[in-house]
Protein backbone atom coordinates (compact mmCIF):
# COMPACT_ATOMS: atom_id res chain seq x y z
CA UNK A 1 0.00 0.00 0.00
CA UNK A 2 1.46 3.56 -1.00
CA UNK A 3 1.58 6.46 1.41
CA UNK A 4 -0.40 9.07 0.75
CA UNK A 5 2.90 11.23 0.52
CA UNK A 6 4.27 8.68 -2.23
CA UNK A 7 1.34 8.39 -3.91
CA UNK A 8 1.06 12.19 -4.91
CA UNK A 9 5.04 12.27 -5.39
CA UNK A 10 4.14 9.34 -8.12
CA UNK A 11 1.87 10.96 -9.48
CA UNK A 12 3.47 14.23 -9.91
CA UNK A 13 5.94 11.89 -11.80
CA UNK A 14 3.64 11.07 -14.27
CA UNK A 15 2.99 14.33 -14.79
CA UNK A 16 6.35 14.94 -15.45
CA UNK A 17 7.18 11.82 -17.80
CA UNK A 18 3.81 12.87 -19.68
CA UNK A 19 5.49 16.45 -20.44
CA UNK A 20 8.41 14.45 -21.72
CA UNK A 21 6.66 12.76 -24.14
CA UNK A 22 4.95 16.06 -25.03
CA UNK A 23 8.22 17.90 -25.02
CA UNK A 24 9.89 15.35 -27.53
CA UNK A 25 6.54 15.40 -29.89
CA UNK A 26 7.23 18.83 -30.27
CA UNK A 27 11.17 18.86 -31.09
CA UNK A 28 9.86 15.93 -33.62
CA UNK A 29 7.52 18.02 -35.12
CA UNK A 30 10.44 20.97 -35.23
CA UNK A 31 12.80 19.13 -36.74
CA UNK A 32 10.31 17.87 -39.38
CA UNK A 33 9.50 20.88 -40.62
CA UNK A 34 13.30 22.03 -40.65
CA UNK A 35 13.69 18.87 -43.33
CA UNK A 36 15.84 16.95 -40.19
CA UNK A 37 14.10 13.17 -41.00
CA UNK A 38 16.58 11.67 -39.29
CA UNK A 39 16.52 13.89 -35.82
CA UNK A 40 12.31 13.74 -36.15
CA UNK A 41 12.35 9.86 -35.74
CA UNK A 42 14.86 10.02 -32.97
CA UNK A 43 12.70 12.07 -31.74
CA UNK A 44 9.28 10.24 -32.27
CA UNK A 45 10.75 7.42 -31.02
CA UNK A 46 11.47 8.87 -27.64
CA UNK A 47 8.36 10.57 -27.54
CA UNK A 48 6.82 7.17 -27.55
CA UNK A 49 9.30 5.60 -24.67
CA UNK A 50 8.49 8.79 -22.61
CA UNK A 51 4.72 7.49 -22.78
CA UNK A 52 5.83 4.00 -21.82
CA UNK A 53 7.40 5.46 -18.58
CA UNK A 54 4.73 6.77 -17.76
CA UNK A 55 2.28 3.97 -18.26
CA UNK A 56 4.33 1.64 -16.21
CA UNK A 57 4.25 3.93 -13.30
CA UNK A 58 0.54 4.78 -13.82
CA UNK A 59 0.09 0.95 -13.60
CA UNK A 60 2.46 0.93 -10.48
CA UNK A 61 0.23 3.26 -8.52
CA UNK A 62 -2.85 1.79 -9.37
CA UNK A 63 -1.47 -2.06 -8.51
CA UNK A 64 -0.27 -0.50 -5.06
CA UNK A 65 -3.29 0.87 -3.93
CA UNK A 66 -3.05 4.50 -5.40
CA UNK A 67 -4.96 6.12 -7.56
CA UNK A 68 -2.46 7.05 -10.69
CA UNK A 69 -3.82 10.26 -11.84
CA UNK A 70 -3.94 12.31 -15.38
CA UNK A 71 -3.13 16.22 -14.70
CA UNK A 72 -3.23 18.81 -17.31
CA UNK A 73 0.21 19.41 -18.68
CA UNK A 74 1.62 22.30 -19.69
CA UNK A 75 2.51 22.63 -23.41
CA UNK A 76 6.00 22.68 -24.92
CA UNK A 77 7.83 25.39 -26.81
CA UNK A 78 7.07 24.99 -30.41
CA UNK A 79 10.49 26.55 -31.93
CA UNK A 80 14.44 25.52 -30.58
CA UNK A 81 16.22 28.43 -32.71
CA UNK A 82 18.53 25.33 -33.87
CA UNK A 83 18.82 21.61 -33.48
CA UNK A 84 21.78 22.58 -31.05
CA UNK A 85 19.49 24.96 -28.91
CA UNK A 86 17.32 21.82 -29.48
CA UNK A 87 19.64 19.30 -27.89
CA UNK A 88 20.84 21.30 -25.50
CA UNK A 89 17.50 21.60 -24.18
CA UNK A 90 16.92 18.10 -24.43
CA UNK A 91 20.06 17.18 -22.23
CA UNK A 92 18.79 20.14 -19.60
CA UNK A 93 15.26 18.25 -19.43
CA UNK A 94 16.85 14.56 -19.07
CA UNK A 95 18.97 16.16 -16.41
CA UNK A 96 15.48 17.37 -14.28
CA UNK A 97 14.16 14.11 -14.59
CA UNK A 98 16.65 12.17 -13.38
CA UNK A 99 16.85 15.01 -10.27
CA UNK A 100 12.72 13.98 -9.86
CA UNK A 101 13.76 10.22 -10.28
CA UNK A 102 15.99 10.68 -7.15
CA UNK A 103 14.06 12.61 -5.46
CA UNK A 104 11.26 10.11 -5.60
CA UNK A 105 13.66 7.46 -4.25
CA UNK A 106 14.71 9.64 -1.35
CA UNK A 107 11.02 9.67 -0.34
CA UNK A 108 10.48 5.80 -0.67
CA UNK A 109 13.61 5.28 1.45
CA UNK A 110 11.48 8.07 4.30
CA UNK A 111 8.48 5.98 3.89
CA UNK A 112 10.19 2.51 4.03
CA UNK A 113 8.48 1.52 1.11
CA UNK A 114 10.95 -0.54 -0.50
CA UNK A 115 8.56 -2.13 -2.86
CA UNK A 116 8.59 0.97 -4.74
CA UNK A 117 12.28 2.07 -4.21
CA UNK A 118 13.28 -1.39 -5.41
CA UNK A 119 10.46 -0.16 -8.98
CA UNK A 120 11.96 2.82 -8.99
CA UNK A 121 15.47 1.24 -9.47
CA UNK A 122 14.58 0.99 -13.55
CA UNK A 123 13.96 4.53 -13.73
CA UNK A 124 17.54 5.30 -12.19
CA UNK A 125 19.33 2.84 -14.55
CA UNK A 126 17.36 4.29 -17.80
CA UNK A 127 17.87 7.98 -16.28
CA UNK A 128 21.53 7.47 -16.68
CA UNK A 129 21.15 6.07 -19.98
CA UNK A 130 19.00 8.92 -21.45
CA UNK A 131 21.65 11.54 -20.00
CA UNK A 132 24.42 9.94 -21.60
CA UNK A 133 22.59 9.53 -24.68
CA UNK A 134 21.55 12.85 -24.63
CA UNK A 135 25.14 14.20 -23.82
CA UNK A 136 26.71 11.89 -26.62
CA UNK A 137 24.15 13.68 -29.32
CA UNK A 138 25.35 16.69 -28.10
CA UNK A 139 28.96 15.88 -27.88
CA UNK A 140 28.95 15.25 -31.65
CA UNK A 141 26.53 18.87 -32.49
CA UNK A 142 29.23 20.13 -31.09
CA UNK A 143 32.11 19.01 -32.99
CA UNK A 144 29.99 19.51 -36.29
CA UNK A 145 29.28 23.28 -35.20
CA UNK A 146 27.72 25.13 -38.50
CA UNK A 147 28.84 22.49 -41.40
CA UNK A 148 26.47 21.88 -43.31
CA UNK A 149 27.84 18.55 -44.33
CA UNK A 150 28.66 17.34 -40.81
CA UNK A 151 24.58 18.29 -40.15
CA UNK A 152 22.93 15.91 -43.10
CA UNK A 153 25.54 13.03 -41.73
CA UNK A 154 24.29 13.95 -38.23
CA UNK A 155 20.91 13.60 -39.22
CA UNK A 156 21.43 10.53 -41.09
CA UNK A 157 23.42 8.92 -38.47
CA UNK A 158 20.61 9.83 -36.12
CA UNK A 159 18.02 8.10 -38.10
CA UNK A 160 20.44 4.88 -37.93
CA UNK A 161 19.92 5.16 -33.87
CA UNK A 162 16.20 5.34 -34.35
CA UNK A 163 16.19 1.89 -36.47
CA UNK A 164 18.41 0.24 -34.73
CA UNK A 165 16.45 0.78 -31.25
CA UNK A 166 13.45 0.39 -33.06
CA UNK A 167 14.62 -3.44 -34.45
CA UNK A 168 15.97 -4.06 -30.91
CA UNK A 169 12.37 -3.61 -29.16
CA UNK A 170 10.88 -5.48 -32.08
CA UNK A 171 13.35 -9.13 -31.33
CA UNK A 172 12.75 -8.33 -27.83
CA UNK A 173 9.06 -8.61 -28.04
Amino acid sequence: MLSKKLEKALNNQIRIEAESSQVYLSMACWAEVKGLEGVAAFMYEHSDEERMHMLKLVKYVNERGGHATVSELSAPKKDFGTFQKMFQELYDHEIFVSKSINDLVHITLEEKDYATHNFLQWYVAEQIEEEALARTVLDKINLIGNDKGGLYLFDRDVQLISAESAASITEEA
